[in-house]
């Protein structure tokens, strides 16, 4: 029973003042006296146990019991068809003489309150291939220089801005199966670049004993380029894009810029984003050794390699 805060009656109270008046023979104005209450207040829940018994001493619900204002059920059945047909408020509003407010809180309730709720999103198809060195996820992040901490660090708006310092472009691959990865930071996002990010993750990846035969990549023009299709023919990789408009095809290389801007980029305070770079293989060599991975059953991702021991303490040294 939700009972008022200053209520001076609860229900084993209204009990009692029953009991001292029909059991025990008080008059109810004493009774009401003795209970710190009306005699008005004795009279009503003395005539509403006569009524209908002890269950009559429950509060009652406030709500009334009609509401001739209230939106009946074919109209708010008429709203929501209104908006399964994609109609906005003010033409639900117009089609059926309700305010735009009832409408909203009648699609909030059925949560139909954005477009978007018509068409759900699909379900990932989540997917992983069976060996290391299967798929390697290329993508590129762009990030600003600085030549000093800007004001989110210090807090003062008013300081210099590192203006004209130009762009670090971060390239980003991860194996498919392992999730162990790579990223080596570029000055532009060209074919030059990009095939040269490829060469320098490939060696790393050698240097693990993982050799590749497919790279997944969006469809940026680096990737387009003759030159990147030319060093994927020489070395023997099957070159395939992802689906326009449809990042989360590379969803592995996405989850890791992510991570990289939360746990590298932006989870300290650099002096210049020279020292950012510089930190970078250190995140690296903790990202692929030390950090448990979600989808790895919390292991880190050099685990899924299959290495010995003395690999093992070898190419950790």
């Amino acid at each position: 029973m939700n009972t008022h805060n200053n209520a001076r009656l609860t229900f084993r109270g209204r009990v009692l003042l029953v009991e001292r008046v029909l059991d025990q023979g008080m008059h109810p104005i004493d009774a009401a006296q003795a209970m710190g209450v009306s005699a008005r207040t004795a009279y009503k829940w003395l005539r509403r146990y006569r009524l209908d018994g002890e269950a009559a001493l429950f509060d009652r619900s406030c709500r009334p019991r009609r509401c001739p204002h209230q939106l009946s059920a074919h109209r708010r059945e008429q709203i929501i068809a209104l908006r399964r047909q994609r109609h906005i408020y003010p033409q639900i509003s117009r089609a059926t003489s309700v305010p735009v407010s009832t409408i909203s809180r009648v699609l909030r309730s059925v949560g139909l309150n954005r477009l978007a709720a018509l068409e759900p999103r699909q379900p990932a198809a989540r997917y992983e291939h069976d060996a290391p060195g299967d798929l390697l996820h290329l993508d590129i992040k762009k990030l600003g220089r600085f030549d000093r901490p800007g004001h989110r660090v210090t807090g003062d708006r008013q300081a210099g801005r590192s203006r004209h310092a130009g762009w670090d472009y971060v390239h980003v691959a991860i194996d498919d199966h392992s999730r162990v990865a790579h990223a080596t930071i570029w000055p532009n996002e060209k074919a030059t670049s990009a095939r040269q990010a490829l060469i320098a993750a490939l060696r790393y990846y050698r240097g693990l004993g993982v050799r590749f035969s497919a790279v997944l990549t969006d469809n940026g023009a680096c990737y387009h380029s003759r030159r990147f299709a030319k060093v994927c023919r020489r070395l023997g990789l099957k070159h395939r894009r992802t689906r326009a408009y449809r990042p989360r095809t590379n969803g592995k290389a996405e989850r890791l810029i992510q991570t990289a801007l939360h746990e590298w980029a932006y989870a300290h305070t650099y002096k210049n984003a020279a020292q950012r770079a510089a930190v970078l293989p250190y995140w690296l060599h903790d990202y692929n050794w030390h950090r448990p991975h979600a989808s790895l059953d919390h292991q880190p991702p050099i685990s899924r390699l299959g290495l010995s021991v003395n690999n093992l303490v070898g190419l950790h040294s």
